[in-house]
């Protein structure tokens, strides 16, 4: 684990090298935290979040694994899969990890994922806030 949650759970992640795509960082932080390889034809966008304050945004994708092989990579210290009634939520490192994994519990009921968008902000007296701008109609 890393700072600046270490301890807490969260969803591979990171920056995106030069000459890589959105797609290929997610594949390769996938690999290098958890050790896993996702099927790349069952890859698709999910959540985007734009952090203006921060000047970054933050890109979650839904795959599928290849193999049910992962383990821990260097940054990271356990990886797990968790059933929704299992997840730990109150370790949950980051609010647009528990919002992303939220929605994509709600979602799958119905089998649609459409992609939605948001803008985060923080302010000292309100916390986070996390606002929706964004939401295509299926997947």
């Amino acid at each position: 684990g890393i700072e600046p949650r270490k301890g807490k759970w969260t969803l591979p992640a990171g920056f995106m090298e030069n000459g890589e795509s959105t797609l290929q960082g997610a594949i390769r932080e996938t690999y290098e935290e958890a050790c896993a390889k996702i099927d790349t034809d069952e890859s698709s966008l999910y959540t985007l979040f734009n952090l203006p304050r921060i000047n970054q945004v933050y890109l979650f994708f839904r795959a599928s694994l290849k193999l049910p092989n992962f383990s821990a990579g260097m940054e990271s210290l356990d990886v797990q899969l968790f059933d929704e009634q299992e997840i730990p939520w109150d370790e949950i490192a980051f609010p647009v990890v528990r919002t992303t994994l939220e929605l994509y519990f709600e979602d799958r009921k119905t089998s649609n994922f459409p992609v939605r968008m948001f803008d985060v902000d923080y302010q000292k007296d309100q916390g986070v806030k996390i606002d929706l701008i964004s939401q295509s109609r299926n997947t």
